[in-house]
């Protein structure tokens, strides 16, 4: 069970720099008091976030806004191993060596100007993953105070298990939407619940409003009428949908959009009804459930 509370509805800044939104300091100050003001204190980041360079544009802006360390959580991700200018790699890889592990957490901080990360995660699995070693990484920063919670991104229930045989998992990162249910049927959530572990969900929207197809299409129609009916937004509601399943799923927001923001406390106050949430998924499958 993790020690840190995060706030119901994460930001995540892979979008903050050079990937997509470019923003400058300024701006990231100026939006990370948005997420204070309207509840939101958690911020996800990964180290490869804008090749390698956003943990630190992010970090200057935290350090300007003189906010208190203690008002916000931050997340961050070790592993992948990208090609870029500030990195001496040949091909893209995954790095869980102890040394490794050890050297982007200190990084992270260095770049984010913290002591600490509330919570840091391993990106993605690897094959060549040591579960000892990693372990004996991981519980040395922790006792060394560097990180409060451990946890993993994007592993399945099996490769979960081996690292948490060896220290405990508080966090498995997934994606997770209306449009990508697989951990709710495979299993994954089943084996979360059974051990204490909290999923966090990226890409919450999942492809509602980035794709055109039949699923989408159904999806939106069916939104329509939601929309009309709880009189709040199409993302708002997907959000929902996300937070009434058992699980407890945290999304990871990544909207720069200062409305969107504003609003996205309200999926916590929305509790769908049982049948409009039934019928999200069903749309989703395209079929009546089992």
């Amino acid at each position: 069970m993790s020690k840190t509370l995060l706030s119901p509805i994460i930001v995540g800044t892979m979008n903050w720099g050079v990937w997509d939104k470019n923003l400058t300091p300024k701006e990231m100050e100026n939006l990370i008091q948005i997420c204070l003001e309207n509840k939101i204190t958690t911020f996800d980041h990964a180290d490869i976030y804008g090749s390698y360079t956003t943990e630190a544009d992010f970090g200057k802006a935290f350090a300007a806004s003189k906010v208190s360390r203690e008002k916000l959580q931050l997340i961050s991700k070790c592993g992948i191993q990208m090609i870029a200018e500030n990195r001496n790699n040949k091909i893209k890889h995954y790095d869980y060596s102890k040394e490794y592990i050890t050297w982007s957490v200190e990084n992270s901080l260095r770049n984010l100007k913290t002591d600490y990360l509330d919570v840091f995660l391993l990106h993605r699995p690897s094959p060549l993953m040591q579960a000892d070693e990693i372990a004996e990484a991981v519980e040395k920063l922790r006792t060394e105070g560097k990180i409060v919670d451990f946890g993993l991104s994007n592993f399945t229930s099996a490769q979960t298990e081996l690292i948490r045989q060896k220290i405990d998992v508080s966090f498995n990162q997934v994606q997770f939407s209306a449009t990508n249910y697989e951990p709710m049927v495979d299993g994954s959530f089943d084996y979360m619940q059974m051990h204490g572990i909290r999923p966090m969900s990226w890409n919450p929207l999942g492809t509602v409003f980035r794709e055109d197809n039949k699923q989408t299409r159904r999806l939106k129609k069916l939104l329509a009428t939601l929309v009309s009916k709880y009189s709040l937004g199409s993302d708002t509601i997907l959000l929902s949908w996300i937070l009434r399943h058992p699980a407890k799923a945290l999304p990871i927001a990544g909207t720069v959009n200062v409305a969107r923001i504003q609003s996205l406390m309200k999926a916590v106050e929305l509790e769908l009804e049982k049948e409009d949430w039934f019928a999200i998924w069903t749309e989703s499958m395209g079929d009546d459930v089992p």
